[in-house]
């Protein structure tokens, strides 16, 4: 009889409670390990909705992956027995010849998404909420939705342990070596020796790996949640939305129909020099963009926010993840450098990693995400 492996999840978040999951399922003996607890707000795995996308702005490559994605948000909840995802739809808004509403279709029309192209004037009459401009174009992308990120990562968890894995909460862990053919995991309380580890410690990965070939950039950023002043934010269709350009942004009508959510992109995060210290506090000032946004865009949400979150997230700088083995560790998988977009993908990426620990290999195209044969930053 084969002996199981025996694999470290380091890191329960997002994509560390999917591995785990994934694992556990395949028969591993997973053990993880997280600095606070699986669905804790420090990182990037909060605000209560994330978006889920069939389309992809950034590359059609993705589209595969997020069909996998598909099929394993379905199967969570099919074995949790909650509702962790919900299809609304999601509007892709921007200038028509803006890169990224270009490469929408594109991956619409290569991989046969269901979709439908808005006009102004049709998305006037059916989303009275949003404001075109001269030259814009709308897509919906039929496919999409909104997923519970805190419900997810406490889920997913959950599902590992009912299966059989242990999750070591509030046990950060100080350093990862390759050593006899294993790996060692050190805590601040023990050493222990492992088959394989799958690291997935979102902002705290330059902490723990110094030594990446790679850069990740970690910024922090800000969620604001805005009250709608009319009607038009509670109708029966109540998509998720995204705009390309002038100011890259998105949004989600909250489940419980008070409010809306509004996040911006990358360029619009100030760096965090220290994940353990980032300053949570939201300064007037720092609202500007987001008033701007709406005066131009969503006029019919009241400009003064009623919630405010700071998330950090790692940015590469192909905002392309890290997704493979480390160099010349072949049993140490990093999943890192999501840029903004994994969370829809986590249950894929979750998969992968446990592939690639158990199997040193994987079937799904992660050939242009993959860490093997990547140039360094």
């Amino acid at each position: 009889m084969v002996p199981r492996k025996r694999v470290a999840v380091v890191g329960v978040g997002t994509m560390g409670s999917q591995a785990a999951w994934r694992l556990a399922a395949r028969g591993a003996e997973v053990v993880g390990f997280d600095r606070f607890a699986p669905g804790h707000d420090r990182s990037a795995a909060g605000g209560e909705t994330r978006i889920f996308r069939s389309a992809h702005f950034e590359d059609s490559r993705y589209v595969p992956l997020l069909k996998h994605a598909d099929t394993l948000w379905r199967r969570l909840q099919d074995e949790s027995g909650r509702e962790l995802r919900r299809l609304t739809g999601c509007l892709l808004m921007g200038p028509a010849e803006h890169h990224q509403m270009r490469t929408v279709l594109e991956s619409i029309a290569e991989h046969g998404l269901e979709h439908e192209v808005l006009d102004a004037e049709a998305l006037a009459k059916r989303f009275p909420q949003f404001r075109l401009e001269d030259g814009d174009a709308a897509v919906l992308d039929r496919g999409a939705g909104y997923v519970r990120p805190e419900l997810t990562v406490v889920t997913a968890a959950r599902q590992a342990e009912r299966l059989g894995a242990r999750i070591h909460r509030y046990t950060p862990v100080r350093e990862i070596v390759p050593a006899g053919g294993g790996v060692d995991v050190r805590t601040d309380d023990r050493t222990e020796r492992f088959d394989a580890a799958v690291v997935t410690v979102g902002p705290w990965v330059n902490e723990l790996l110094p030594g990446l070939p790679w850069e990740v950039d970690v910024r922090r950023l800000i969620n604001a949640w805005y009250v709608p002043t009319s009607d038009a934010w509670s109708g029966t269709e109540r998509p998720a939305f995204i705009r390309t350009a002038p100011t890259h942004c998105y949004g989600l009508p909250s489940p419980d129909g008070i409010s809306v959510k509004i996040g911006l992109s990358r360029a619009l995060h100030r760096p965090v020099d220290d994940p353990n210290q980032v300053d949570r506090t939201v300064r007037p000032e720092e609202l500007e963009v987001f008033t701007g946004l709406l005066r131009r865009h969503l006029p019919d949400l009241h400009p003064d926010p009623i919630r405010l979150s700071v998330f950090m997230e790692g940015y590469t700088d192909s905002s392309r993840p890290l997704v493979g083995p480390l160099p010349g560790a072949s049993n140490v998988v990093l999943l890192a450098g999501f840029s903004g977009h994994g969370f829809k993908l986590s249950p894929a990426m979750g998969d992968i990693a446990a592939d690639l620990a158990l199997t040193g290999t994987t079937d799904q195209p992660i050939d242009f995400l993959s860490t093997v044969g990547r140039a360094a930053a």
